[in-house]
């Protein structure tokens, strides 16, 4: 009798330990269920993709098809002897580009594109600033005065082009009847066939056509400006200069930043009014790169001189964006230095 029980004692608990073990085998038997949570998040990530490709594919095959192509052939053309006509079997390498950059008539060109883009900088925004800053007060007739101004940037460059040819014409023309008629005389050759005067006379007229887009972002900008600035101004009892000196101009620099940006980029590429104008001429005195690579590749059948001339100018045109992001639009982008020394004593007492 003792001995059935010392061995049920002593087998209970041999029975009793393989019961955990069991039960962790079962569990550990058990597929894993994946998570509703994941699948959601994985498909909701899958949609996105595919409607952000739906929407981007369009815009990115038209901008392949209009400028990545267009450039690759211009790369192309550049470096063959091509009139238009056949394929593409006489190589010169690099020797179309030595010709452009050798040509008197390209580097002068390459010279009026630069001194419109400073002309146009150093006219446009004082004029367009002040007008702006005229336009920003309560009068009467601000939105009449407004639109004037802005109406000859919306004139196509054609119908702009042709009517100032017309009013510019020796002789007959309106601006030397009207000088005539005071007993001046503008320059015997006309003011669009002086060679000394052309080039000048064509930055008049950009600066009629182009004002009105300074104008209108100016003001855009002056918008922005708190008008409990003004009132703190004047109770500090600042001067007009002074409140536009230390307030409007600083807010509206990267208006002006940008507005300048806008104006070196489309001087740099500047042809229609030029063409319509003058046509490059007198005696090539206001060609520009545009118009040289144009009347290269349309008249004289030079495509390889031409596609030489428009790959330099959209080398000369990312250098100059590149470099103008890099050293005047980056103030912009980058947090200012107040911000930075604000943060210093802040992490000095944390620390």
């Amino acid at each position: 009798m003792a001995d059935d029980v010392t061995t049920s004692v002593a087998a209970s608990p041999a029975t009793s330990h393989p019961q955990p073990a069991t039960a962790g085998r079962a569990s550990a038997a058990r597929p894993a269920v994946p998570a509703r949570g994941g699948r959601r998040a994985a498909s909701s990530r899958v949609r996105k993709r595919l409607e952000i490709a739906f929407f981007v594919t369009p815009a990115l095959a038209i901008f392949a098809l209009f400028v990545i192509w267009p450039i690759l052939t211009a790369v192309q053309l550049s470096v063959y002897r091509w009139k238009g006509f056949g394929p593409l079997v006489d190589f010169v390498g690099l020797r179309n580009y030595v010709s452009v950059l050798t040509n008197e008539v390209f580097t002068d060109s390459l010279v009026h594109n630069l001194v419109i883009v400073v002309m146009s900088i150093v006219v446009q925004l004082p004029l367009g600033l002040a007008i702006a800053l005229l336009l920003n007060r309560k009068m009467w007739g601000q939105g009449l005065l407004r639109t004037i101004i802005f109406v000859p940037y919306v004139l196509a460059e054609v119908i702009a082009g042709v009517v100032w040819f017309q009013l510019l014409q020796p002789q007959y023309g309106v601006l030397d009847t009207i000088m005539a008629a005071v007993g001046l005389q503008g320059p015997a050759q006309g003011w669009l066939g002086d060679p000394d005067v052309a080039l000048w006379t064509v930055i008049v007229v950009l600066t009629w056509k182009y004002l009105g887009l300074a104008v209108i972002l100016f003001l855009a900008g002056l918008q922005g400006v708190a008008e409990e600035l003004y009132e703190a101004a004047q109770l500090d009892g600042a001067s007009w200069w002074q409140v536009q000196r230390r307030i409007t101009i600083p807010l509206l620099g990267p208006t002006l930043r940008t507005w300048a940006f806008l104006s070196m980029i489309g001087s740099l590429q500047l042809f229609d009014m030029v063409w319509i104008l003058t046509g490059g001429g007198p005696a090539n005195a206001t060609t520009t790169m545009a118009t040289f690579l144009i009347n290269e590749g349309t008249r004289r059948q030079n495509f390889g001189i031409a596609g030489a001339a428009s790959v330099i100018l959209f080398v000369v045109a990312l250098v100059m964006a590149l470099a103008y992001q890099h050293f005047i639009l980056r103030r912009d982008t980058r947090p200012d230095d107040g911000g930075r020394r604000a943060a210093r004593p802040r992490k000095e007492a944390t620390r």
